[in-house]
């Protein structure tokens, strides 16, 4: 095993891994380089300090308009709804966010609503956090039925890994809190290997599609997960077997205990250029990186 394939694990940090008993279910039991469990078992590598990897790597701090919201491109307010996860993904681009004093959900969302209504320029509210699906669905339509009297508001973005990763998270209650809302919603959903999809994944992809979700993917790519053309077509092609169309490809986001992911440009763009020249081209996700103070992600 070369040194670089596979750091090895921290024994010192046992309960820094987080998974749900389904993902774990899909890992190759033994294999130290399954793609999924490398990408939420806490290795050695994450103590390491590497020049340009910092704490907040794209700028959340910089972007903040109230509490717990982000806004960093015109016409639209990212609201990070929760710190909790169903994972502890270790590339994690807010794994250093200060979670415990900076959540849009404070005060029954008081301050996040606020931001949102006085900018008549907001059109697209986007949850994130943390996941959003973690939270109650009752907390959730709170916060929705909030929302829709802000008459500018014409779009519902939620980003959640819990459909991929906890697919029984969506349930009646979620399904029905969905149908009702009165805004086209766009879900994207986070794979980064075929392997995250199964039986039961599809069904809940079916679902939320059945309740008027537009299902995306978003991936980010990873050293040792999914850098090479076979493994990125194969998560395009079972994406979409799955009714979920592949959105962005994401250059990791330099954050502090991350540098062992990491792929070069030069690496990633022929990368893309072979997916490309495989796959159809709604198969093929855009490939971006987040810079702070660009007016969008930026294409590689």
């Amino acid at each position: 095993m070369q040194p670089d394939a596979m750091p090895a694990a921290t024994a010192s940090r046992p309960s820094m891994a987080s998974s749900s008993r389904g993902f774990v279910a899909r890992m190759r039991h033994g294999d130290l380089h399954d793609p999924l469990l490398r990408q939420v078992l806490p290795v050695d590598a994450e103590e390491r300090i590497v020049p340009g990897f910092g704490l907040d790597a794209v700028g959340d701090g910089a972007a903040r308009k109230a509490e717990g919201v982000i806004q960093k491109y015109r016409g639209r307010a990212l609201l990070v709804t929760t710190g909790s996860c169903a994972v502890h993904c270790r590339y994690c681009f807010r794994r250093h966010f200060p979670y415990a004093e900076e959540t849009a959900a404070r005060e029954g969302w008081r301050e996040a609503v606020a931001a949102v209504a006085h900018d008549p320029t907001i059109d697209e509210v986007i949850l994130s956090g943390g996941d959003p699906l973690s939270l109650a669905t009752s907390k959730l339509a709170e916060l929705t039925a909030q929302l829709a009297a802000i008459p500018h508001v014409k779009r519902l973005r939620i980003h959640s890994r819990l459909p991929v990763v906890l697919p029984e998270r969506v349930d009646p209650a979620l399904l029905q809190w969905l149908s009702a809302l009165p805004w086209p919603v766009a879900l994207v959903v986070h794979a980064n290997h075929a392997n995250e999809f199964d039986p039961e994944v599809d069904a809940a992809m079916a679902r939320l599609r059945g309740a008027g979700a537009q299902l995306l993917n978003q991936a980010v790519l990873l050293r040792g997960v999914n850098d090479s053309v076979h493994a990125l077509a194969a998560l395009s092609e079972r994406g979409f077997a799955a009714g979920v169309l592949p959105y962005y490809l994401h250059q990791l986001d330099r954050v502090q205990g991350t540098a062992h992911f990491e792929v070069d440009d030069q690496r990633a763009r022929a990368l893309h250029t072979a997916l490309a020249a495989r796959l159809s081209g709604y198969l093929v996700p855009k490939l971006v990186r987040e810079i702070q103070g660009d007016t969008g992600k930026r294409p590689l």
